[in-house]
């Protein structure tokens, strides 16, 4: 039989991906007023078209393939030319063009600016080759810079929030190294005032080792290095901006040396996934940099970097989630099982599993464009941010893990869906599955970023405004909605109760990780039914949905669990510990033990 002969698979449609979401729309016209969202729309629409036709076709090309470095001409000088892909650059410039980071700062619409931005960006994550890592820094710096005012910076702060790819500037954050990966504290990169002066302030040189460099094709980077004793820390460092090249604005016939301010590329990390970003070892050998920060206060002076990376790592694990389960819906609509006379979108046991699959993605758009929204109203100082950005402090950790934590399973579960089509490449599983798995780890793992929730809730102000913003939620649900609804409410209330009660001090010692879990349902729950209320309120087609989808979640959907796993870990005593320790190492292996002796 030739192979064009016999059974031919249906190929699934690729249909606008914003109005066939089962979130977005209607979450957007809950969140957006509506002269906002009459203006974005459009926009959002024209976009859903845009992934599909032009770039997820990109993304799959030839045109995108790892980065190159050569590190010596044929003279044996040192050049660390760095080549990127075509098809990289591309999908960088769509981005920029979008509007991505520059619609945060322009803010046409005020604080809902985050709100659009971040939509467009759930929209595109899964078909960008992870482009938008470099931008979220760029993001990170901007704001940085923004907060300095129009000062000496300005020219780069415009470069940074340009929509012209000709000129537009991403940025670096150069953090990690190789004594302590998340701890800064053992940074061994140094900075040694110069008797020269720039614009830009007085003129540093760094010298040290930073171990993952994420933005290596940058026009700048932020970068912690000491300027005060290894025995202070965290406490003795600042932070500065690095130029890669200079200078760092050429002439329009000047193109300057890869190693013309001292950045030495030592080598391309070999990743699991992200494999057209350039990730790289380099060192900084007398590299020439600008004070930023105050003296010694780098830490605290980066933190809006992070905390803004940091949402955009939870977007994109949910939008990573959101295309793999676009392709399982599509695929069950043109499979056909039982001799043909069943399609898979018309059978219950299959159905059943998309639906956990939608339930989740619906659960983690919720939250994290609460978390979004929360930012966009306090970068805009809007009434109430004060309190606002307390909360905004507890959750940023929070759903960057929690959503990087669930979404992995949803996007395996999604491939599972295809069966044998979805193991192929082509489909697009695999990369999103690789990709998304960086979230779990960059800016910080999960149990990282449960210390850093905890660090945030010692504050007693957060937890009140936590709890405070939780009791006004269930108090707007309507009285027959909340009735209706008594079963999971219940259980949503006492997850609530136990939160306080788990960061309370003396903190057991291994609360954290469970206690952030519980957290991120309880908080998703709280959105999920917040949503619910507004739907039944305005008599939507979806209330129907909406309400039950904030009950499964809440019932069935580990919420339950996570109660269950912060009572027994408060209950715990030490032998748990120890016992763990023996469980994760062997400490009772006989055969490990003689082989010692």
């Amino acid at each position: 039989m030739r192979i064009e002969q016999g059974f031919q698979p249906t190929p699934f449609p690729e249909q606008n991906v914003y109005l066939t979401d089962p979130v977005l729309p209607s979450l957007l016209e809950r969140l957006l007023p509506k002269s906002v969202l009459e203006q974005v729309q459009p926009d959002l629409q024209r976009l859903g078209d845009d992934v599909v036709k032009v770039i997820r076709p990109l993304a799959s090309s030839p045109l995108v393939s790892p980065p190159t470095i050569t590190q010596y001409d044929q003279w044996g000088r040192r050049i660390d030319a760095l080549q990127t892909s075509e098809g990289w650059r591309k999908l960088k410039a769509i981005a920029q063009k979008e509007g991505v980071p520059g619609i945060f700062y322009e803010r046409l619409y005020g604080e809902y600016s985050r709100v659009y931005g971040f939509a467009k960006i759930l929209l595109m994550v899964g078909d960008t080759q992870e482009v938008f890592c470099p931008l979220s820094m760029t993001d990170g710096a901007a704001r940085i810079l923004e907060q300095l005012g129009k000062g000496p910076w300005h020219d780069v702060y415009e470069r940074l929030i340009s929509r012209d790819p000709a000129k537009a500037f991403t940025a670096g954050q150069w953090m990690t190294e190789r004594p302590g990966g998340s701890d800064v504290s053992q940074t061994e990169t140094v900075a040694t005032p110069t008797s020269r002066s720039h614009s830009y302030g007085e003129v540093y040189t760094l010298n040290g080792v930073k171990w993952f460099s994420s933005a290596t094709d940058s026009e700048i980077s932020l970068a912690l290095a000491r300027t005060g004793s290894v025995k202070d820390g965290s406490r003795g460092l600042s932070l500065f901006l690095v130029p890669l090249r200079l200078p760092l604005f050429p002439g329009p016939s000047e193109t300057p040396s890869p190693v013309s301010n001292n950045v030495f590329l030592h080598r391309l990390k070999n990743k699991i996934g992200t494999h057209a970003l350039p990730t790289a070892e380099l060192s900084l050998e007398g590299t020439e940099a600008y004070l930023v920060s105050a003296l010694n206060k780098g830490v605290k002076s980066i933190t809006p970097v992070l905390n803004i990376t940091r949402v955009w790592s939870a977007v994109t694990s949910t939008g990573h989630l959101r295309k793999c389960l676009e392709i399982a819906v599509s695929y069950a609509g043109v499979r056909r099982v039982h001799n043909g006379e069943e399609l898979l979108k018309d059978n219950s046991v299959h159905v059943e599993r998309l639906a956990k699959v939608s339930l989740l993605y619906r659960a983690l758009t919720h939250l994290v464009f609460g978390v979004v929204q929360l930012m966009g109203r306090v970068e805009c100082g809007e009434i109430g941010a004060k309190d606002e950005s307390l909360r905004l402090r507890m959750l940023t950790p929070a759903v960057k893990a929690f959503a990087a934590e669930k979404a992995s399973g949803g996007m395996e579960e999604a491939m599972a869906a295809l069966g044998g089509a979805g193991y192929m490449e082509e489909n697009g599983f695999g990369r999103a599955i690789r990709d998304a798995l960086v979230e779990k780890i960059w800016e910080g793992t999960v149990v990282v970023l449960a210390l850093d929730t905890t660090r945030a809730t010692q504050d007693p102000t957060v937890i009140q405004s936590y709890i405070s913003w939780a009791e006004g939620v269930l108090e707007y649900c309507p009285g027959s909605l909340k009735q209706s609804l008594s079963l999971p409410i219940s259980l949503l209330k006492e997850g609530l109760s136990l939160i306080p009660q788990a960061y309370t001090a003396p903190l057991h010692p291994l609360i954290h990780r469970p206690a952030l879990i519980l957290v991120g349902y309880v908080t998703s729950s709280l959105y999920l039914l917040e949503h619910a209320a507004w739907s039944t309120a305005v008599d939507s087609d979806s209330k129907g949905v909406d309400v039950e989808v904030f009950k499964r979640w809440v019932l069935e959907d580990g919420l339950k669990d996570a109660i269950e796993e912060v009572k027994r870990t408060r209950n715990s005593g030490k032998d748990k510990a120890e016992m763990d320790a023996k469980i994760a190492f062997g400490g009772t292996n006989a055969v490990a033990r003689d082989a010692k002796l």
